[in-house]
């Protein structure tokens, strides 16, 4: 199968392989996922499958998402995401993806939100370095001139500057697959990936980057 899952970042821990070397591996719990809709090239001009993971109380969903998951039989599952296939012949309304659909030693892509830092200074953020330390220079870890005067007469748009750090999209190509637990549905990633302990996040098959 060449679609993705969703999952759960859980922490991260190390294996050893086989000449005892340490790999620091990001364990996610993988699925299972719960396929809610199949598009096709006849009815949506294109072929993908959608799959729903998470699951919650029926009281946190509203009733149009309700209805949704009702047509294929699924749990209340809170995160929806779709999946371009090839073909979705062997898919079906309700079918359960799991973290077997991976192998150990595949290289995939894992998108998910980077942990969010607040309200964060120059220093920080843009990795600026800091001012005179001695006493009474006044410019220990302010930002300092953000441009000339009369001409142009403005910031320029894209000025480095303070402002909110973190709690962004990022996406980590080519994370290799150390090990996949499928009992357990779980997958040990080689690296680090995106987000807290808890997060949701989103694996898909590497892409070829040219």
């Amino acid at each position: 199968m060449s679609v993705g899952i969703l999952g759960t970042k859980v922490g991260m821990t190390q294996v050893f392989d086989d000449a005892g070397a340490a790999i620091p591996v990001t364990v996610v719990q993988a699925g299972p996922c719960t396929v809610t809709q199949i598009k096709t090239i006849q009815t949506d001009g294109y072929s993908a499958i959608q799959l729903a993971y998470g699951e919650v109380k029926a009281k946190a969903l509203n009733k149009p998402m309700l209805g949704h998951l009702a047509k294929s039989s699924a749990p209340p599952l809170r995160h929806l995401e779709e999946y371009r296939a090839e073909s979705t012949d062997e898919y079906s309304l309700g079918q359960q993806i799991s973290a077997d659909i991976f192998d150990a030693g595949q290289l995939v892509d894992v998108v998910g939100t980077s942990i969010g830092r607040g309200f964060a200074g120059n220093q920080k953020r843009n990795n600026f370095s800091r001012g005179p330390m001695s006493h009474g220079s006044k410019n220990h870890r302010e930002p300092g001139s953000i441009g000339a005067g009369t001409t142009p007469g403005r910031v320029y748009p894209g000025k480095r500057m303070a402002g909110r750090l973190g709690g962004k999209r990022i996406t980590v190509r080519k994370l290799k697959i150390v090990r996949v637990d499928a009992e357990r549905n779980l997958l040990l990633i080689r690296g680090a990936i995106p987000g807290k302990s808890g997060a949701l996040v989103n694996i898909l098959p590497a892409k070829e980057v040219k």
